[in-house]
């Protein structure tokens, strides 16, 4: 049976113009997004991330977020205790999720190096094409480099 497939346009907050559109099953979760724009954005380095659903249309930033959106966190970020009120995002599946076309919600991946991604819902479909779920169907702008000073440091230290 046919199942609705999402497709996102997954943003660097700051630098709109580098993107990815992925898409996902209606039955994927939350988690399984993280690992797509893990990949996306050629990042080898696994953290910790949760995903923020504004409660209310407005402008949001990262000082407000906590207290004005619902918060899907990594299963590890649960397991270190988390706080009151995190959901688990492997168990969020985008068919329980309601969204909305052109909805917007935030992904934060790396708690230290706080990389915040804006995410729109950009279109729903109710035919899968066949292949394998969760899918990049569009790049644009190169990925940065997860460590932006140790990657300078490395490329110092290969030059002496």
């Amino acid at each position: 049976m046919p199942q609705t497939i999402y497709v996102f346009k997954v943003a660097l907050a700051g630098r709109k113009s580098i993107w990815r559109k992925i898409a996902v099953k209606g039955s994927q979760t939350l988690d399984d997004l993280h690992g797509a724009i893990f990949d996306a954005f050629d990042r080898y380095d696994d953290h910790l991330y949760s995903f923020y659903f504004p409660l209310k249309a407005g402008k949001i930033t990262p000082r407000n977020i906590h207290a004005e959106s619902v918060e899907y966190t990594s299963p590890n970020t649960l397991e270190f205790g988390g706080d009151d009120g995190q959901k688990d995002a492997a168990k969020a599946k985008f068919s329980s999720l309601k969204l909305k076309m052109k909805q917007v919600f935030y992904y934060l991946f790396d708690f230290g190096d706080e990389w915040w991604h804006e995410i729109t819902v950009e279109e729903t479909a109710a035919e899968e094409e066949k292949g394998k779920y969760p899918k990049i169907v569009e790049k644009k702008g190169k990925s940065p480099p997860q460590y932006p000073d140790n990657d300078e440091d490395e490329d110092e230290d290969e030059e002496e």
